[in-house]
């Protein structure tokens, strides 16, 4: 059996781009485990809390943090071993799907916020109205009693 001369810079350069492939093809997951634009942007909904609700469910990120994780990971190794002929680009990837993971994060805490707040809203709103009309309705009972009297 013969031995194939490979020497540690040949190998070394077939590791660096596996490592590549390996940060591009888990960037390539976390994009597309991000959700859809259409679904962000379009819902289908009877109230102001089913769209929130809707748009909560739209601004889920599902594995999106699992794959940039892994991406770091292989990304932080392979600059570390000096491993890129160009490493700059992977970073701005890299960047660019944790800056969209940030604002989804961010959009689902605050959606998540205004529809636990919606309900109680409506709730102070009826008790308001209603608050209303006992008291107009307290005025016309006194007004008849004093006509009657």
């Amino acid at each position: 059996m013969s031995q194939s001369s490979l020497d540690d810079d040949e190998l070394f350069g077939e590791a660096a781009e596996e490592m590549r492939a390996d940060v591009e093809e888990h960037l390539d997951a976390a994009r597309e485990q991000l959700p859809a634009a259409d679904d962000v942007w379009t819902v289908d909904a009877d109230n102001t809390l089913g769209v929130l609700n809707a748009l909560r469910s739209a601004l889920d990120t599902g594995d999106v943090e699992e794959h940039l994780r892994d991406a770091k990971k292989a990304f932080v190794v392979g600059e570390r071993a000096d491993a890129f002929e160009d490493a700059d680009d992977l970073e701005a990837e890299i960047e660019a799907v944790e800056g969209v993971l940030g604002d989804l994060e961010t959009a689902r805490e605050q959606v998540g916020e205004l529809a636990s707040t919606i309900p109680e809203l409506r709730s102070a709103l009826e008790d308001a109205h209603e608050g209303g009309e006992d008291e107009a309705e307290s005025a016309d009972d006194d007004e008849n009693e004093e006509d009657e009297a």
